[in-house]
């Protein structure tokens, strides 16, 4: 583990420690002096820095690399910054220093996805799933991908996290609901984001790849889908796979929200709403834990909701506890 973090530095301390480079962008002073503004992160936060004068062998470092920083914490226009000293290419480093893990036990999750899979029974969706959540490789990517660059379920395991939560309430779903396809949605709902392991890249920072950036996971996941179904031989014309493609490609809910296509079935748009839901309540939830850390009761607006929320402290309890007399137990007698 490295000695400093983000969260932790504190203005005047000195600085020299690993960090990732984020970005770096070259500018000039109004007096012409060149400088190099950097965003420098690890699992706790991210950080401006400066750098004026730099080092020309800068250029060669790559951005996402993690790189040893050394200067000294100060403050610019009320914004904690490093002025930066030196930079250079980190040679040996712990990603877990960079990356944030989920807080769920990944062997829970696990248990309950494969109940969840086990619980489709239609033939088909069943042989699709099997194949490709049997996939080593895929599977190994897929239990350790985040579940967004961003916003919500943004560290290594969250989408095994987010796809349990929304199969789990799609079977609810489909209990409250007639008329639903309980073995499709749920299906739709394991499958929905599985392009997010070809959209995303999890090894100094979370960030996307080209393909990514370019096609997309809904695109992404319903190739993968239609490969898998091929492989499983699942004809490409069966009503119920197509049903599938619709709900994954239609997940988001609006074409404004990245979606080719609305919800026009039942599943689809209980799937839209379920996964909205959890992504929405993870990132409500994880706002108000950093506002508590903070010691804050609102946070600011710079936010998915694009408004302050409210970060209420815990309650006292301040209900009478019984007097426990040396040697004894609750619930016991001496």
């Amino acid at each position: 583990m490295k000695s400093q973090y983000v969260a932790e530095l504190a203005e005047g301390s000195r600085v020299d420690a690993p960090f990732v480079l984020r970005a770096k962008e070259m500018h000039a002073t109004r007096s012409g002096e060149a400088f190099l503004a950097l965003e420098l992160a690890d699992r706790t936060g991210q950080v401006p820095g400066v750098w004026f004068r730099p080092d020309s062998s800068v250029a060669a470092v790559p951005v996402s690399a993690v790189v040893h920083v050394t200067g000294t914490v100060t403050r610019f226009r009320q914004i904690k910054r490093i002025s930066v000293e030196s930079l250079r290419p980190e040679e040996r480093w712990d990603p877990d220093d960079f990356l944030v893990r989920g807080q769920r036990d990944e062997t829970e999750l696990l248990d309950a996805l494969r109940t969840l899979v086990g619980s489709v029974s239609d033939q088909e969706l069943s042989r699709l799933l099997r194949r490709i959540f049997g996939d080593k490789v895929f599977f190994a990517r897929f239990k350790t991908c985040a579940g967004a660059q961003s916003y919500h379920h943004a560290y290594l395991g969250g989408l095994l996290e987010h796809t349990v939560a929304v199969a789990s309430l799609c079977t609810h779903l489909a209990d409250e609901y007639a008329g639903v396809d309980r073995d499709l949605l749920v299906a739709a709902a394991l499958l929905h984001d599985v392009g997010k392991v070809d959209e995303l890249r999890c090894e100094t920072s979370i960030e996307f790849t080209d393909e990514g950036r370019l096609i997309g996971h809904l695109t992404l996941g319903v190739g993968r889908i239609m490969d898998a179904a091929r492989r499983a031989g699942i004809d490409s014309a069966s009503d119920t796979l197509i049903r599938l493609e619709h709900a994954v490609l239609s997940h988001h809910g609006e074409l404004e929200w990245g979606s080719p296509k609305r919800p026009s079935t039942f599943e689809a748009l209980l799937l839209h709403h379920a996964d909205n839901l959890d992504a929405k309540a993870s990132g409500f939830s994880a706002l108000l834990s950093r506002a508590s850390r903070a010691e804050e009761v609102w946070t600011d607006a710079s936010n998915l909701f694009r408004r302050p929320l409210y970060a209420p402290r815990p309650a006292e309890d301040d209900r009478p506890r019984p007097v426990v007399e040396e040697g004894q137990h609750l619930g016991m007698t001496a």
